[in-house]
């Protein structure tokens, strides 16, 4: 179990790096980057899972989850709880070293960036529209067709035995990508508590020059959301035998 923590830990890290890297770089001020858009955006964090799940399969967990909610619906389906809280532990660390090191690249262009919103979105979702009801909702969705997708990826119903070895990762990624090109804009579709909760506290431990509070009014929904959609869909997963 430790070597899948270690794996869950460096690949969530790596997934953040990334991910909350290219928000950072499309956001903050004087970046060469700054401006490029959703586009941008939801093509950087889909190659952050291809390359978080790598890591994750490299250095030792073959189940490459890097997302507690990914980790409880495949719990839900298979009724194997174990994993939950020891790999819950380990992405939430990585997801906060990840956090911290967005911070540490774009170290100069904190104090050129004015808008405190901008700031908080390099680390954590806010949504668009603030309705608690429908917010939740989007994330419920939205972590659906991932755990669903997931799962449908590997399915030996898909190819047998499941995709080809090395593409499954890349596959997540188109995944991902389609997920926020279609259902992200509500409330840049968390999906992943660890993703939200860990860089939210490293936001708030930060100095970042000029910035607003950590949105922790909204804080629960990017992690309750996804947790009920990965439930309902690993529940689905387990009756559809898929």
């Amino acid at each position: 179990m430790g070597a899948k923590c270690f794996g869950e830990f460096v690949g969530t890290a790596v997934l953040i790096l990334l991910g909350d890297g290219v928000v950072a770089n499309v956001l903050l001020r004087k970046s060469k980057a700054e401006g490029a858009g959703w586009l941008t955006i939801a093509t950087g964090w889909a190659f952050a899972v291809v390359m978080g799940v790598f890591a994750a399969v490299g250095c030792g967990s073959p189940d490459a989850a890097l997302n507690p909610a990914v980790t409880f619906g495949v719990a839900v389906e298979t009724g194997d709880f174990s994993k939950c809280i020891p790999f819950f532990v380990a992405q939430m660390l990585g997801a906060m070293l990840g956090a911290f090191l967005v911070w540490m690249h774009f170290l100069p262009h904190w104090p050129e960036t004015e808008d405190p919103g901008a700031k908080l979105a390099c680390f954590s979702t806010m949504p668009a529209i603030q309705n608690f009801g429908a917010n939740l909702l989007s994330e419920i969705i939205g972590t659906f067709v991932l755990i669903l997708g997931v799962a449908a990826i590997f399915s030996k119903k898909v190819a047998i035995g499941g995709p080809v070895a090395g593409v499954g990762p890349y596959l997540v990624g188109v995944l991902v990508w389609a997920i926020g090109l279609s259902l992200g804009g509500t409330t840049g579709y968390a999906i992943n508590p660890a993703r939200d909760l860990g860089p939210r506290i490293v936001h708030s431990l930060l100095p970042l020059g000029r910035k607003m509070g950590s949105g922790w009014s909204y804080a629960a929904v990017p992690v309750i959301g996804p947790l009920i959609g990965a439930g309902l869909a690993g529940l689905f997963v387990r009756l559809a035998h898929l």
